[in-house]
């Protein structure tokens, strides 16, 4: 595996029929949208909400995170988007983050919830452990478009990167650190956590109200989590971003989610001081 990544130089198009490409990248992002549909399909029923539930949340739950993640993008590379305004409406040539993904998800998703009086903390932990493993599989396609990379480097595991890829800086270096296998590898991680502590849920938490605490950990766990990955491999990152406060944007926002889940942590631990867990 470490020699193949070292070597192979792999190309953004899987197939072509006449003009018409298939990209690597969007079908691995369909294929990451299956798998955390029917993981989040075999959860939901450990709870007893209805696939018809899940299915009509995931439709409102794709178009508003393409569309955050797409907003949130733009904003991003806003001074270019000023200068070419139309090219706002080109998804298809790039451009998706996923913070504004979670963003709009989290919008879309308690919307929903709050129109059909369901618990949004429960939706919201059953749609993490899919959205960790979706990003997993979604950062593959970030290999086959030679993007997400780090900075040049001679691990065993490093990337090739083709000259017209490369950051101009960096044009005489061939070899680069894999951040999207590094984050690929950390989404894994946090999919196993979040998918022992539903199974300690489901087991052993009886207690309604410890319950309802038990899926706001989960989902404060999920965004904690990801957020230390990547505020820290955007240490590795070379892609153009904005910079504030000598961080650059992604830091920032990781740091502003973990300072709001630590909060809301804390007047959990507050809250519920009195309650015991009981397996």
């Amino acid at each position: 595996m470490i020699n193949f990544l070292h070597t192979y130089h792999p190309s953004s198009i899987l197939v072509s029929f006449g003009p018409i490409d298939i990209h690597w990248y969007g079908l691995l992002i369909v294929w990451g949208i299956i798998f955390a549909i029917a993981l989040t399909f075999k959860l939901a029923s450990y709870y007893n909400i209805k696939k018809e539930t899940i299915v009509d949340l995931a439709f409102w739950l794709i178009i508003s995170g393409v569309i955050g993640a797409r907003i949130y993008f733009i904003f991003l590379e806003l001074p270019y988007y000023l200068k070419y305004p139309l090219d706002m409406f080109k998804p298809w040539q790039g451009g998706l983050a996923i913070h504004g993904a979670i963003i709009g998800g989290a919008l879309a998703l308690w919307l929903y919830a709050r129109k059909y009086k369901l618990n949004f903390w429960l939706l919201a932990s059953l749609i993490v452990p899919g959205l960790a493993l979706a990003q997993a599989i979604g950062r593959w396609g970030n290999y086959f478009n030679q993007e997400l990379f780090g900075y040049p480097t001679n691990l065993a595991w490093s990337v090739p990167i083709d000259l017209i890829n490369r950051p101009f800086a960096y044009l005489s270096e061939q070899y680069f650190h894999p951040v999207f296998l590094y984050e690929l590898l950390g989404n894994l991680l946090i999919f196993i956590i979040l998918i022992i502590i539903h199974l300690i849920i489901i087991r052993k938490v009886t207690s309604y109200e410890l319950r309802v605490t038990s899926y706001k950990l989960l989902v404060i766990c999920y965004l904690i989590c990801y957020s230390f990955l990547r505020f820290f491999l955007e240490f590795w990152r070379i892609d153009e971003t904005p910079v504030i406060f000598n961080l650059r944007f992604p830091q920032l926002i990781s740091l502003i989610i973990i300072l709001i889940s630590l909060i809301y942590l804390i007047y959990l631990f507050l809250s519920n001081k009195s309650a015991k867990f009981n397996p």
